[in-house]
């Protein structure tokens, strides 16, 4: 686990769940929202249900850009919520001004994922259509943008390897580091 030094309050009443397609955002989110008693918001499933659309048909009617302004549009709708667990799209990081606006009371967590595992997981998920891996090299597209968004993922407060790890550990590593940050304060140190 990595740990940012930038800490941005002592309370925090928003978890919000970064990271690559295939991740685990989506379990992890669910299951953390459940053992907190908090909301959980999962923006791929808010945005096909509000537009009765899958995020494939959004992306191959409207396109990629289409579909980053639903998540900029649903980032606004949630700003003001507390007592939440968010999972955003692996993309929603190349919009870095969507973070900034919900950095307060907030927990940015980083699923790292390997690309091997990426793959792996997108192919047992095969009745999931996922329009950036829908090219003729789906490994070398995961490792080409896995790379290019790496560095925003970078910018969370914390970083979590899933590597061979169940959502119901994460989901514990989480909840014991939300307890530790509210007694201790980010460092280890009372606030």
């Amino acid at each position: 686990m990595h740990t940012s030094s930038a800490w941005r309050g002592a309370v925090v009443d928003r978890v919000i769940l970064i990271g690559f397609m295939c991740s685990g955002k989506s379990t992890v989110g669910s299951l953390l929202a459940g053992r907190l008693d908090w909301e959980f918001v999962d923006f791929d499933q808010e945005i096909e249900g509000a537009h009765n659309l899958t995020i494939a048909e959004i992306f191959r009617d409207y396109g990629e850009e289409h579909f980053r302004r639903l998540e900029a549009e649903l980032t606004e709708v949630v700003e003001d919520r507390r007592r939440v667990v968010l999972a955003p799209g692996g993309g929603w990081v190349i919009q870095p001004e969507l973070a900034l606006r919900l950095r307060d009371n907030s927990l940015t967590i980083w699923l790292r994922v390997q690309p091997d595992t990426v793959y792996r997981r997108h192919r047992l998920q095969g009745d999931v259509e996922r329009p950036l891996l829908a090219g003729e090299d789906p490994r070398g597209d995961i490792r080409s943008l896995l790379a290019a968004r790496e560095p925003l993922y970078q910018q969370a407060d914390v970083a979590i390897e899933t590597e061979g790890r169940t959502p119901a550990e994460l989901v514990e590593e989480i909840a014991g580091l939300l307890a530790n940050w509210a007694e201790e304060g980010p460092d280890g140190h009372d606030c």
